[in-house]
């Protein structure tokens, strides 16, 4: 063995085992624009939509972003003090060319179940979907109050 060693690039000493896994990352996303049967564009999927909360003295509001989602494609359900958010959109897509055919269909469903506090009720709830934006306004009833119990 000759003294001194000549040290390569990659010695223990300079190299780094975060840039091996960028380089790992980079190789990975661009396999994957490359390759189009691993785009998720036609497959189904289920999202959890952002949800605001708000507790006012005499209502809950509930905001929900739902972008893309027609009213008719909502169902709102409160049972429980649990209020579930559902909705879905589907695509068709039809391309004719000369002597050639395709057809592709995508499907996104939103889904959320929401914990409300005591005394929510649905009568006299309303909804109102605009611009993507889902608003439940809840009514809470008369807050419940236990008695106190004496000790004898």
């Amino acid at each position: 063995m000759k003294l001194p060693i000549k040290r390569t690039s990659r010695d223990v000493y300079s190299w780094d085992p975060f840039d091996e896994i960028r380089r790992m990352q980079e190789y990975m996303e661009q396999m994957l624009r490359t390759f189009p049967a691993l785009d998720n564009r036609y497959v189904s999927e289920t999202l959890e939509p952002l949800t605001d909360v708000a507790e006012e003295d005499n209502k809950v509001i509930v905001t929900t972003d739902l972008p893309g989602i027609d009213k008719e494609n909502v169902e709102l359900n409160l049972k429980d003090n649990i209020l579930v958010i559902s909705a879905g959109k589907g695509k068709e897509e039809e391309t004719k060319n000369e002597g050639y055919l395709r057809k592709e269909r995508s499907f996104m469903r939103y889904y959320r179940e929401i914990s409300l506090p005591e005394g929510v009720t649905e009568e006299g709830a309303t909804a109102q979907l605009k611009n993507g934006v889902l608003t439940v306004t809840l009514p809470k009833t008369k807050s419940v109050t236990g008695s106190r119990i004496q000790i004898e």
